[in-house]
């Protein structure tokens, strides 16, 4: 496959969707195809049956290679679930140079020494992510890049975005058993907010929340960084369920009444509203709990930005702003090519874009101090 070529897999427990872009030197990567397939064999996010998420996601890369003319050998891969967690740890190193100038190897240094303070929290569990949220030099804050300071000692908080050890294996090892090479793995949240925020939100402070059918996860940003990243284990199938049980219905049609269609004219509208609005309610009170725990409680201007399965619910965006008590929208997700449907594709097309290099883009660029956050991309693009 070319190296311009770029294929993103998200394995949902809903669905799996494929994307299949091509990289452009003067813009986002252009979208050549695309494959989606509900999901069989997961719960959670955990691979409970190998084989049928296998089978699956095999059916959903064909429908995208089918479309894109293109035959997938390597893709970057997506990873959410409830297993998904953020840990706060803190380093310092000497420099011993006799300039005392920090450089790159500084910082990667300084970061795996916070992985290795961290140890005893990281038993069975993955880094994805090294993500530094200050640096000091020589006990004095660092703002902008620590790069070509000069100091006798460097410090830095680190938050590591870790993942149970067996589900990454796991879900790595089914898209290798099709003979596809895993070139990265980003933690879900992380990918659909490349495409989904602006650096503009990022900065001001935002939360990105996804409505998933079994889980709900966030990601938090200020001053254009990821400050924390929670997955909750409730969804938009929770609602349906609900439905089903209140009003005795048989879930394919309580799916159908969660979404808009009103089968039993014998059922008050407003009956069913409430059921939803409950279930939605308190899957923000957890968001709201959690944004308490970190002090960014009614602390973030650019609000909550909803995406995910659960965002077409009726009365969402209003729920939100009473709930969160922050500004609300919906994601709008802009691509180039194909056309996608709506938001629940941000993932994938973020894979793309971080596997393009586009994240040191002007909409999407972000600060030195976390180069390796970006680490495989940035390198090519920093001056």
């Amino acid at each position: 496959m070319s190296k311009n070529i770029i294929t993103g897999i998200d394995i949902g427990t809903h669905s799996i969707k494929v994307i299949i872009a091509q990289a452009s030197d003067h813009g986002a990567p252009l979208i050549l195809g695309t494959g989606i397939k509900s999901t069989h064999g997961l719960k959670n996010g955990y691979v409970t049956n190998s084989r049928e998420v296998a089978k699956s996601l095999q059916i959903a890369i064909s429908k995208a290679e089918q479309m894109a003319n293109i035959e997938v050998d390597s893709a970057y891969l997506a990873i959410g679930g409830i297993g998904l967690n953020s840990i706060y740890t803190k380093a310092d190193i000497a420099i011993t140079r006799a300039e005392g100038q920090i450089n790159d190897a500084d910082i990667e240094k300084v970061l795996e020494k916070a992985v290795l303070k961290a140890q005893k929290q990281l038993v069975n569990r993955r880094v994805l992510h090294k993500i530094p949220l200050s640096f000091k030099v020589d006990g004095q804050e660092v703002l902008g890049e620590a790069r070509g300071l000069r100091g006798n000692k460097l410090s830095a908080d680190v938050m590591l975005v870790t993942t149970l050890e067996p589900h990454y294996l796991n879900l790595k090892e089914v898209v290798e058993s099709l003979g596809i090479d895993v070139l990265d793995v980003l933690a879900s949240p992380v990918a659909a907010s490349l495409v989904v925020l602006s650096k503009e939100q990022k900065e001001a402070g935002c939360v990105l929340a996804n409505i998933g059918a079994e889980t709900v996860s966030i990601i938090v940003y200020e001053d254009g960084i990821p400050i924390s990243l929670k997955v909750f284990p409730t969804g938009s199938a929770d609602i349906t369920s609900e439905i089903a049980l209140k009003l005795q219905v048989p879930l394919s049609q309580a799916e159908e009444m969660k979404r808009g269609a009103l089968y039993d004219q014998s059922i008050p509208q407003k009956k069913l509203d409430d059921i939803i609005s409950s279930r939605l309610k308190e899957m923000f009170t957890l968001i709201r709990a959690h944004l308490k725990e970190i002090d960014k409680d009614g602390l973030l201007p650019a609000g909550v930005i909803l995406t995910g399965g659960g965002v077409g619910l009726a009365h969402i965006k209003d729920l939100a702003r009473v709930a969160l008590r922050l500004p609300s929208e919906l994601a709008q997700l802009k691509v180039v090519g194909k056309s996608l449907k709506d938001s629940t594709w941000a993932v994938a097309y973020g894979l793309c874009l971080y596997g393009a290099g586009e994240a040191s883009s002007s909409r999407l660029q972000l600060p030195f101090k976390i180069k390796d956050f970006f680490s495989s991309v940035l390198k090519h693009f920093m001056p």
